[in-house]
């Protein structure tokens, strides 16, 4: 039997407005890696990856590194919560409702800026869990998967492209245990995808106007980073562009701001949990 139960979403503003919790019943999702640096991070610094969900907004890859708004302070206003940075200003309101958690977001900037955004939610994942999409979907993989494909990586190619959930012969549907491997993937033209790990499964859903490009990023981290001192960690993340990196993206690939200079999109994040039938006396 299949059984709809409540989430709830804790964030903290004073730290990058990374989401610290997502939790249904009982179980936590988010997966966390304290690290004393986060407390001291700067805009414009290096990333430092303390799990959780970070907003990575204008850009993931690249510079700044996962964005401009993870190593900044948000301030509350009204029921939202706020960044600015020198070229936008992110509202998001998280509430609760009918048992699901909806963040909306409202990003203002100047009409033509482009962007890039993922809710770079990492995940708490056993060895068996499982990522599910519509088959076929176009997943572009990236070039640090190039030694785990069974062909030459094409010379300066940024992404390869090839139908979920085995791009390449990759199957990223598959979590598994650490094997020293990292690759990252983008499920292009893709706004809703789940997650299952045992009896428990994470929807994530992404609302957007009809013109804005959507995807669900995937990075599997299973003990191939960093190199010096790898560890296992899985990012499921619903995404406005087509890649990792603005300085990278076609015209096609990112958002933009419209003429109005406002952008609005909303997360909505379900859970269910399975449990066995009753046998009738």
């Amino acid at each position: 039997m299949v059984n709809h139960v409540p989430v709830t979403a804790e964030t903290d503003p004073g730290l990058g407005g990374r989401w610290t919790s997502l939790a249904a019943a009982g179980r936590e999702w988010l997966w966390h890696r304290p690290d004393p640096a986060r407390h001291t991070v700067r805009p414009g610094g290096a990333f430092v990856d303390a799990g959780g969900l970070e907003e990575c907004i204008p850009t993931i890859r690249g510079l700044p590194d996962h964005g401009d708004a993870w190593s900044r302070p948000w301030r509350r206003a009204g029921d939202a919560d706020v960044v600015e940075s020198p070229d936008f200003v992110l509202h998001r309101s998280i509430d609760h409702r009918a048992g699901a958690v909806h963040a909306r977001y409202r990003l203002s900037a100047d009409p033509g800026y482009r962007l890039l955004w993922a809710a770079h939610a990492l995940l708490d994942l056993g060895a068996g869990a499982r990522l599910h999409a519509p088959a076929g979907t176009a997943t572009r993989i990236f070039p640090e998967a190039a030694h785990l494909i069974d062909q030459p990586w094409p010379d300066n190619a940024p992404h390869l492209t090839g139908p979920w959930p085995t791009p390449y012969g990759l199957a990223l549907d598959r979590f598994g245990p650490a094997d020293g491997t990292a690759v990252g993937a983008v499920l292009t033209d893709c706004s809703d995808v789940r997650v299952t790990d045992g009896p428990d499964t994470l929807r994530l859903t992404l609302h957007t106007d009809a013109d804005i490009p959507v995807s669900i990023a995937l990075w599997r981290n299973l003990g191939g980073y960093p190199a010096a001192a790898p560890y296992r960690s899985i990012g499921v993340e619903p995404m406005l562009g087509a890649v990792f990196d603005l300085a990278e993206a076609r015209e096609d690939e990112a958002a933009v701001v419209p003429s109005d200079g406002e952008l609005r999109w909303e997360l909505e994040i379900t859970a269910t949990r399975t449990t066995p039938h009753e046998s009738t006396p």
